[in-house]
């Protein structure tokens, strides 16, 4: 996908921001729209953004609210929320609502380009049948997965978790959306990490020191991306 051909939805009520975030965009190649308010975000919606650069301090809804909504309404739309709040909390609850990044302000441009560039990476390698990374091959028609081209055998459930970080590559998923996807609501988060460390001892040639299935301390879990 060539940057000609993406589209980037900034959502901030400051004019003073959404310019300057349109000014590096711009040079990058990408084509801009913006809103002022939640309202015309999701009016927006319809001209099918690539990403969404989303601040959540907005004057006509809270932040959670319009990224729950959005992402209710577009699944694919990769959506990167830029928050004053850097506390854990705070980026568990906007993953947990459908982000896929979350940036602290103040920040710099080159760091929210390469966020941008990632989250549409994202977006190819969650298309693609055969997900590589390193070693690393999952065939997701197949249900296979390989390192270094032996197979290696997982359980139903070993498989759907690995499944589901390759398909989110390296975004950080939460252990409440891991649990919510696998399992049920009453499962305890040590079953997830028992998963996690049999799964390690499969694919990774150190478990205790893994380079595939990268944990995000008192947040979740992230596989990491294809280069």
């Amino acid at each position: 996908m060539s940057t000609g051909s993406v589209k980037v939805l900034i959502v901030d009520d400051e004019p003073s921001i959404r310019k300057l975030l349109r000014m590096g965009l711009v040079t990058q190649g990408y084509e801009i729209l913006d809103a002022p308010n939640g309202k015309t975000a999701l009016q927006l919606l319809s001209h099918n953004p690539d990403v969404i650069l989303l601040d959540f301090g907005l004057p006509d809804m809270e932040g959670l609210d319009l990224l729950s909504m959005l992402r209710a309404q577009n699944e694919h739309v990769a959506i990167v929320v830029l928050s004053s709040r850097g506390d854990e909390t705070g980026k568990v609850e906007a993953l947990d609502c459908g982000a896929d990044d979350y940036i602290t302000e103040p920040f710099e441009m080159n760091e929210l380009l390469a966020r941008v560039r990632a989250a549409l990476r994202r977006q190819s390698h969650a298309e693609r049948p055969v997900f590589r990374v390193g070693d690393l091959s999952i065939d997701l028609v197949r249900r296979t997965v390989s390192v270094r081209d032996r197979k290696v055998p997982l359980s139903r459930k070993e498989y759907d978790l690995l499944r589901l970080l390759a398909q989110h590559a390296g975004k950080v998923l939460t252990q409440r959306f891991l649990l919510e996807k696998l399992w049920d609501r009453n499962t305890d988060a040590q079953q997830l990490r028992v998963y996690v460390r049999q799964l390690r001892q499969k694919i990774e040639d150190e478990p205790d020191r893994p380079e595939y299935i990268l944990t995000e301390t008192g947040i979740g879990y992230r596989l990491r991306a294809p280069d």
